[in-house]
């Protein structure tokens, strides 16, 4: 199969697209940002990068403190919104009358549209070209209850996320897996193997 080649990019697809709010819940801010991720699971840790001329990256460097809200579909313009606006001109959370709760561990707010929210703490900066790379800790998780069920499992096929994708958001779509079940035996497989037949002489078909 063919190829085209093009010059080196940021055509990493699909990514996170997830509103960061930070400052406090008296004085909130946030930005959009699509390049983030996590970085280890023990201790649990995550990245965000922001361009140095963000109204909210001062707020971030300053505070070492910020909330990722993972935010539904159904929000799309107004994540939008905040990656394209400032808000050294606006309030944009009031313009999309999006409301500040305050988080368990740290200052900056929780967005109450998110479906989950990750609370996290700055432990290092690191200067990445056109971006700073924030390191941090994630201190917590809050998640919208409706999305845990009676055995406290997280049903996050229900949270109706969206991602990015070279410039265009989608709704995230069926279930078509989960993890390690590539290896996992087909039940019938595996309870034919348990329980083979045998034939009427006794002796295994």
């Amino acid at each position: 199969m063919s190829k085209v080649t093009w010059k080196g990019g940021t055509l990493l697809a699909p990514v996170p697209a997830v509103l960061v709010s930070c400052g406090t819940v008296e004085k909130p801010a946030a930005l959009t940002v699509a390049w983030t991720g996590i970085i280890s699971s023990d201790p649990p840790r995550l990245y965000i990068s922001v361009r140095r001329e963000r109204n909210s990256y001062e707020i971030i460097k300053n505070s070492g403190e910020f909330c990722v809200n993972m935010m539904p579909s159904a929000a799309v313009r107004s994540l939008d919104y905040c990656g394209i606006k400032s808000g050294r001109n606006e309030d944009k959370l009031a313009k999309r009358k999006l409301i500040a709760l305050p988080c368990e561990n740290i200052s900056a707010p929780m967005i109450a549209q998110s479906k989950i929210s990750l609370e996290c703490k700055v432990f290092d900066v690191l200067p990445q070209g056109s971006h700073d790379m924030f390191l941090a800790d994630i201190l917590a998780v809050n998640i919208e209850e409706d999305l845990i069920d009676e055995k406290g499992r997280l049903m996050i096929e229900q949270a109706g996320l969206l991602a990015y994708a070279h410039g265009t958001y989608f709704a995230l779509g069926k279930k078509i897996g989960t993890f390690g079940f590539s290896t996992k035996q087909k039940r019938g497989k595996e309870v034919a193997r348990k329980n083979p037949k045998k034939k009427k002489d006794g002796k295994k078909k």
